[in-house]
């Protein structure tokens, strides 16, 4: 069986106090409910070593949003993956569209930081997804195989178990556009076929694949429905407890 996983990231949101509130709330309302997956939330690193001691025993994971291609040294204002799981986290995104496009980050780099990560002993949440542009040209699935094969294919079967894959069509965040529920499971399944085609069918049976694309409570059931979603990596909607708590609840 593969993990269900509701994953938040929290992006560029949220002072150190108003995380620590936001935690807070979660982590009360979900020992009072027990989820129905595994939860998890991404946050900037200046939240990361008190939000991982605040959740340390609830059912809540912490995850960076990011972390260096560089081992150490002389990167001003560059954190490590050494330092992300010092901090007590358990995950990282890599990979998120954002960081492809403002800082400009390269299939090698990611693979750089990927390869950091794993060595690290973090989980990888890593996203991939097309254009508007790509998407209306039809070239969704080159897009997802070609990111796959630039910056994690080349993983051992054993630090692929390490890996999380989330499916974000770029034209879909924070657009208010989101992919059908069929459009959705459609790339997901072929995700799934590029993972088997490289590890086998176990492995890709095994590997949980997310989708994050503007997911919110109303959509979250239908999506969750469809046999190769497996949960989703939450933007703006993970800001709110309640709003997050109604997608977590799409598993029940």
């Amino acid at each position: 069986m593969r993990k269900k996983i509701v994953a938040g990231n929290w992006k560029m949101n949220k002072t150190l106090q108003e995380g620590v509130a936001l935690a807070t709330e979660l982590k009360n309302i979900l020992a009072a409910e027990k989820p129905n997956c595994e939860v998890i939330i991404g946050t900037p690193f200046i939240h990361l070593a008190t939000l991982s001691e605040l959740l340390k025993d609830s059912v809540i994971a912490v995850s960076a949003e990011n972390c260096a291609n560089k081992e150490s040294g002389a990167y001003t204002g560059e954190v490590s993956a050494a330092m992300v799981k010092s901090t007590g986290a358990e995950y990282v995104i890599l990979g998120h569209s954002e960081r492809r496009e403002y800082y400009h980050e390269t299939p090698e780099i990611l693979k750089d930081k990927v390869d950091l990560a794993l060595a690290n002993g973090l989980k990888v949440i890593f996203c991939i997804g097309e254009s508007l542009a790509e998407r209306e040209a039809n070239q969704q699935e080159a897009v997802c195989k070609a990111e796959l094969e630039g910056s994690v294919f080349h993983l051992s079967a054993e630090q692929w178990k390490n890996i999380v894959i989330a499916y974000e069509p770029i034209w879909a965040i924070g657009t208010g556009k989101t992919a059908t529920a069929e459009q959705a499971e459609e790339i997901h399944a072929y995700i799934r076929k590029c993972v088997a085609d490289v590890y086998g069918a176990q492995a890709a049976d095994e590997t949980s694949i997310l989708y994050g694309g503007s997911c919110k409570a109303s959509n979250a059931p239908e999506l969750f429905g469809k046999p190769d979603i497996d949960g989703g990596l939450i933007g703006g909607a993970s800001l709110k407890a309640p709003d997050f708590k109604g997608i977590i609840d799409a598993w029940k």
